[in-house]
């Protein structure tokens, strides 16, 4: 059995990966002038079909700090609960965590159980010491932090417009619609990724969540060449 090392804490990772269920995933963080904003699409696959067309990939570990999910939907659940619990035991015993400890509590669990888990996270947050911050944490459970970071299976189609479009202390504005174009984008090319957009922005006045589809004439996803 592959557990964990908390004390009095233990996962059984072989139970896990049973019937696994994958995220085939595009997951993005943004780190902008005010705070950060994360975004994902919302299909869960196995194999070939695809288990849940809306399914939400962000995860909230604390007030202001949270994480996109992919790789194994059980996998990536099951750690993200335990990062929860911990954080607020954190919170009562010790003061509000950061996002840097947020993010090195999952890397902790994705090392350790680099041979069991399949799980890539990426962890963004808003706290009063350091600002807005952003932390990738890819298969095998190295981390980095990074003013934007992108992860799954759709990400491999947006490196090159990410690095052409991406600029330092946008507005929110601009962040939003950055992130909207990428996750749109790889959804439009990856056949793992697709259904709607989720999107948070967290400030330091809070969390405020988006959600994005094909039909709404509002909050419609960008839609791009595609030849008929």
């Amino acid at each position: 059995m592959a557990a964990t090392e908390v004390p009095g804490l233990q996962v059984d990772i072989a139970a896990l990966k049973a019937g696994e269920v994958d995220l085939g995933t595009t997951i993005m963080a943004v780190k902008f002038k005010e705070g950060v904003i994360i975004a994902a699409d919302s299909r869960t696959t196995t194999g070939s079909y695809i288990a849940n067309r809306v399914t939400d990939k962000l995860t909230q570990l604390h007030d202001t700090i949270w994480c996109c999910r992919s790789g194994s939907a059980a996998d990536t659940q099951a750690i993200a609960d335990i990062v929860h619990y911990y954080l607020q035991m954190y919170a009562v015993t010790a003061q509000r965590p950061t996002t840097k400890v947020a993010a090195s509590m999952l890397q902790e669990l994705c090392y350790t159980n680099k041979d069991g888990l399949s799980a890539g996270l990426i962890v963004a947050g808003y706290d009063h010491r350091r600002g807005g911050e952003v932390y990738s944490i890819p298969l095998g459970g190295s981390i980095h932090k990074q003013d934007f970071a992108i992860g799954g299976s759709g990400s491999t189609y947006i490196y090159g417009f990410c690095d052409a479009n991406y600029k330092e202390d946008m507005s929110k504005e601009e962040a939003m619609q950055f992130v909207k174009s990428a996750v749109a984008l790889a959804m439009s090319r990856d056949g793992s990724s697709g259904g709607v957009i989720r999107m948070a922005v967290i400030t330091e006045t809070g969390v405020e969540r988006s959600f994005y589809t094909q039909d709404d004439q509002v909050n419609a996803i960008p839609r791009f060449w595609e030849k008929s």
